[in-house]
């Protein structure tokens, strides 16, 4: 159900998830003013799906972009304060499984952790070998459910590299390299948090020429409402956005049953017979103002063809 634009073929398909914005945030506290092509490098994704985060957080007034660099805006420096963490390479092998160890210090969020198996199976859906989670209470590290003290010398080494105080969490990723390690560990963390926070808001009335970073928020919306099924939503007069677990992987996107729906005004349900969706049922219907439609947003029913073409892995019921 896609055809990529001829100019952008060849290119890589744009995938980032939570981590990568709140990385971006992360980065850019750290090293602002940071231009495009240093934040796409600290983040290790394409300039396309770094440039389409900036899009996002700028067109929420989180961040500025000028001659200099990208720097926070007072209304990014307040949701950073609601999303703060701090990472740090970790060496230690008492704790951990992996290669390549990441801590992270989640500050003042020991009141939400429950058995810390949560934030090692978060860690490991996100490419982790493992996680260790650890609290701070009464001025010591612990393991939750139990008053029982970290080893001193992991506690030391933990202590040299963050401010730890009471009430703090801290996670420890492991995998076979660095990035996997942080991945897992940050993803716990923000699952820790509650997420991001940023959702865009549609304060402002969508049109036929709304890019896909404008379409967010609504795709976002529908794809948590299904239950995690494909989303693809594009306006009238732009390429839109398909997603899939929770992130966006095409930002330059169009199909022909999306096409279709915005030329007939009308909610289609068919099978695909082209794309990544080839055989699939969706479901498009269309987005209307003033009696015009403006754009349209479909589901991908993958739940009873799970393994076409190899293309989606469905999670088991279990899960």
């Amino acid at each position: 159900m896609t055809y990529r634009n001829a100019s952008r073929l060849g290119g890589p398909i744009p995938k980032f998830g939570d981590y990568h914005v709140w990385k971006a945030l992360y980065c850019i506290v750290e090293d602002s003013p940071l231009g495009r092509k240093s934040l796409a490098s600290l983040l290790r994704i394409g300039e396309g799906s770094t440039r389409t985060i900036l899009n996002m957080l700028q067109e929420d007034g989180l961040v500025a972009v000028n001659k200099s660099g990208v720097s926070l805006t007072k209304e990014g420096a307040e949701v950073w304060r609601s999303v703060r963490m701090e990472v740090m390479p970790f060496v230690s092998s008492e704790l951990t499984i992996g290669e390549y160890n990441c801590a992270v210090r989640v500050p003042g969020a020991a009141g939400k952790i429950k058995f810390g198996c949560e934030e090692r199976d978060i860690a490991i859906l996100n490419g982790a070998s493992g996680a260790t989670t650890l609290v701070c209470s009464n001025g010591v590290l612990i393991f939750p459910g139990s008053y029982y003290p970290v080893d001193q010398r992991v506690e030391n080494i933990l202590r040299s590299i963050f401010d730890i105080k009471d009430g703090d969490v801290i996670i420890l990723g492991t995998a076979s390299d660095e990035e996997k390690a942080e991945l897992g560990a940050v993803s716990a963390g923000l699952e820790l948090i509650g997420g991001l926070r940023i959702r865009r808001e549609l304060d402002d009335v969508l049109t036929h020429r709304s890019t896909g970073s404008e379409l967010l928020s609504l795709a976002f919306a529908i794809h948590d409402l299904v239950g995690g099924l494909p989303v693809c939503a594009k306006s009238r007069d732009n390429l839109g956005i398909r997603i899939e677990d929770g992130k966006v992987i095409d930002n330059a996107y169009t199909g022909a049953v999306l096409e279709e729906v915005i030329n007939a005004g009308t909610t289609i349900r068919k099978i695909a017979i082209s794309g990544p969706y080839k055989g699939i049922r969706v479901i498009v219907t269309p987005i209307e103002l003033d009696s015009r439609v403006i754009a349209a947003i479909g589901v991908v029913d993958i739940r009873s063809m799970a393994g076409a073409n190899n293309l989606i892995r469905l999670r088991s019921e279990d899960e």
